[in-house]
């Protein structure tokens, strides 16, 4: 369990690529128990009962053929069973969701749970075997377990999901409004849209898929917050000599998923000044200065009503390239 997390919170595993099992609530119940009742009274699970058959253990030999039969009973009978077997679908869910805590706190439980429940079987287990019981003898052995038994502990509070801690990072609109970041004009994006020559520009485009659906950019690709966390749509951020600008409607959106992006380990991500509806404004609904005064004013003038131009006829003749496209979906089956 700590080791998925450690995974996750390195960027080495995509959580939503696991299989979960669904949960059928009440024969999951019931199956536990006929299932558990077999393992005490016959002394076996099914992968150690086969071991045991093939040294030739007999009580081994009628567990499996005890399996067998009620296998062949659940299956020649699913019609009887089919209403339990499907019975209260709680789909796929994880425990410290259910229980509404943190992964860290419910990962802590559980390992602390677990080192408790392993010292005292084991000091049952000398009790049985007749050995001298110590609730700690100070040896090697036991000095290593413990601090194995701590740096999990650690590491189960510590290993958080980089998406709720880059989430939780961008709450503050201050830390958020003040972190340096590299911005693009709507001069200088209307200037690269237009220009043949310039350097390969990707437009990430934040916004909903309605609203993208309506028009969008030339070289923009719909994209989510969760999409920076995902495998595929992440190698896309990755592509060299490309340099990404992250668009919205307003600025502070942009601004929260270049900061995550930059903490990933990103590069060449820039923003759009003021958003898109400040682009619009600028470029798209430009209104020439009637009398303009300086010679700023004059190139002004003339760029914003060529580039208004060509950048509406680029948008009407632009098809939505839609999501980043993924590949790999969640697996299906398990165990």
């Amino acid at each position: 369990m700590v080791g998925v997390m450690a995974f996750v919170h390195f960027g080495l595993l995509d959580i939503n690529l696991v299989y979960i099992n669904p949960t059928f609530l009440w024969s999951a119940i019931v199956g536990g128990l006929i299932m558990g009742l077999g393992f005490v009274l016959g002394g076996f699970c099914p992968g150690t009962s086969v071991c045991a058959a093939a040294i030739g253990k007999i009580d081994a030999m009628i567990f499996i053929f005890g399996s067998f039969f009620g296998v062949l009973i659940f299956a020649e009978g699913y019609p009887a069973f089919e209403s339990l077997y499907k019975a209260a679908n709680l789909g796929n869910p994880r425990i410290f969701q259910t229980l509404n805590i943190s992964e860290n706190v419910f990962a802590f439980l559980t390992v602390f749970v677990a080192l408790v429940a392993f010292y005292f079987v084991s000091l049952i287990e000398k009790k049985v075997n007749k050995e001298e019981v110590s609730f700690f003898k100070l040896n090697k052995q036991n000095v290593l377990m413990a601090c194995f038994g701590c740096l999990l502990l650690i590491l189960s509070l510590t290993m958080t999901d980089r998406k709720s801690f880059f989430l939780k990072l961008v709450e503050d609109e201050n830390f958020v409004k003040n972190y340096p970041l590299e911005e693009m004009t709507p001069d200088e994006l209307a200037f690269r849209l237009t220009c043949q020559k310039c350097e390969q520009l990707r437009i990430i485009d934040l916004r909903n898929a309605e609203e993208y659906n309506k028009w969008s950019l030339p070289n923009s690709t719909l994209f989510t917050v969760d999409n920076l966390f995902e495998k595929e749509p992440n190698l896309f951020l990755k592509l060299k000599r490309t340099k990404r600008v992250f668009v919205a409607d307003d600025e502070m959106t942009e601004r929260k998923a270049a900061i995550m992006a930059l903490k990933m380990g990103y590069k060449e991500i820039k923003i759009l000044k003021g958003g898109l509806d400040n682009f619009t404004k600028e470029i798209l609904q430009f209104e020439p200065i009637k009398e303009p005064k300086t010679i700023d004013e004059q190139y002004r003038n003339r760029f914003r009503t060529k580039a208004k131009i060509e950048i509406a006829e680029l948008i009407k003749n632009n098809k939505p390239q839609g999501p980043v496209e993924k590949k790999q979906k969640r697996a299906l089956g398990g165990c």
